[in-house]
């Protein structure tokens, strides 16, 4: 999980940076601001492009995996397999093809992010299809899902901290450039993650750790059509999506909020995931103990209000009354346990869904589930990237900031959306999810 999680952020965290930084950041920008059809940056249509192609190609992967025989298991092979070259095209995204604005530097970019969201997903998908067949009860599926967002939330810290590393190249390898020093560190931390992602590959016995079950016959489409028939799979997608581009927008924006709103040096962004990490990993224990008292339903519906409230705040940044490092400091602790709810219980509860959709029908999709979940996490993360380079349009830079303030409103709309869809949502409390 450490592994992916550095791969996945280290695009999501510097990509706007990298290309389209703000002022005073000592990098230059890589690709045009022009806008297209008067409404879209390129930046916003390089985004999406990408990640749409690979989220179509998410239900694929799942179909192969459900589908798959393999004498070693249907999950290690393609693992396996996506290792190298997502490393590949990891590095090759933050390897533009001109040191310069060009626009060949925006379809060498919209390529590499292609198949670089491609190759993770073939590790991705059956990653998690693994949840539930490694478990067998709710109360394990809530303990794996909290290790899982522990590597997560660790890959997190090491990709955000990518300036505090440059810092060091720079100082120690004497690199006389911000962007090299960059791209050194970017492709050093993919190289890294690649090691990371072999552990399962190498100690997992899919063949004796996992139940044994008869594999998804079904074609790939009459898969999805059947996947989406769970009214419970709806309204979780639904909240996901929308916590996911919220997720995104703040991900995307957070160098910008603190040098831009807050006037703080680009290095104190990986101290204050460090600080929120650390934060939520507290109230591990905690979440894990309500949900079995109180139920998830009610954790997750509580973050979606508090995260709502923390994206408001965003806006205000920089004119509250107190210095700029209490109230970054604040929101981000205040962060710290709807981030902890959010990242270990929506896992555990679409683990249980799709057991259940596997003991009702006899067809064992788990791959496909998490697929969809997937493709709904990605276009949500799609659209939230774009949605903040758009908004760079209207201001990215000191005393030129409405876009990034605007980005906070976004946020809020976003959650608030997410907690009502999730109202709808069945529970029993204590028990497996209806």
């Amino acid at each position: 999980m450490i592994g992916w999680s550095i791969m996945t952020n280290l695009v999501i965290v510097m990509l706007p940076y990298f290309y389209l930084p703000p002022k005073g950041s000592g990098l230059m920008p890589l690709v045009p601001q022009f806008l297209v059809f008067g409404v879209l940056n390129i930046m916003s249509i390089i985004a999406a492009s990408g990640r749409l192609i690979d989220a179509f190609f998410d239900p694929f992967i799942a179909s192969q995996s459900d589908k798959s025989q393999n004498a070693k298991g249907r999950r290690i092979p393609f693992m396996k397999w996506a290792i190298f070259p997502a490393i590949v095209f990891c590095c090759l995204t933050f390897l533009p093809l001109h040191r310069s604005e060009s626009l060949p530097n925006a379809w060498w970019l919209m390529a590499a992010l292609a198949l670089f969201f491609m190759s993770a997903t073939s590790y991705i998908i059956p990653y998690n299809a693994l949840l539930p067949e490694l478990t067998d009860t709710a109360a394990e599926k809530v303990k794996l899902s909290s290790f899982q967002q522990v590597g997560f939330v660790i890959g997190i810290i090491l990709s955000a901290l990518v300036n505090n590393y440059a810092d060091l190249v720079q100082k120690y390898l004497h690199v006389v450039n911000r962007d090299s020093a960059i791209q050194y560190t970017i492709w050093g931390l993919s190289i890294f993650a690649g090691i990371i992602m072999l552990v399962p590959v190498l100690s997992i016995d899919e063949k004796r750790y996992v139940v044994s079950k008869q594999p998804s016959h079904l074609p790939i489409l009459q898969a999805i059509r059947k996947t989406f028939m769970q009214r419970n799979f709806i309204y979780y997608l639904i909240s996901d999506f929308s916590y996911y581009m919220a997720l995104s927008i703040i991900s995307s924006g957070l160098l910008f909020f603190v040098t831009v709103l807050l006037h703080l040096p680009t290095s104190i962004g990986g101290l204050l995931m460090l600080v929120m990490v650390l934060g939520s990993l507290l109230f591990y224990p905690l979440i894990n103990y309500l949900s079995k008292t109180i139920g998830k339903k009610p954790l997750v519906l509580f973050s979606f209000g508090l995260l709502s409230i923390i994206f408001v705040a965003i806006y205000f940044l920089g004119k509250f009354p107190i210095s700029p490092k209490a109230q970054i400091y604040t929101l981000v602790l205040l962060a710290a346990f709807p981030l902890a709810s959010l990242g270990i219980l929506p896992n555990a509860i679409l683990a249980e869904i799709a057991e259940k959709d596997s003991n009702v029908t006899g067809e064992n999709r788990e791959g496909m589930f998490f697929a969809v979940k997937f493709l709904f996490v990605k276009l949500g993360q799609t659209l939230g990237i774009a949605m903040f380079a758009f908004l760079t349009i209207y201001g990215k830079d000191p005393g030129h900031d409405l876009g990034l303030r605007l980005n906070g409103i976004c946020g809020f709309v976003l959650c608030l959306f997410a907690l009502l869809f999730f109202t709808r949502f069945r529970e029993k409390r204590g028990k497996k999810i209806f």
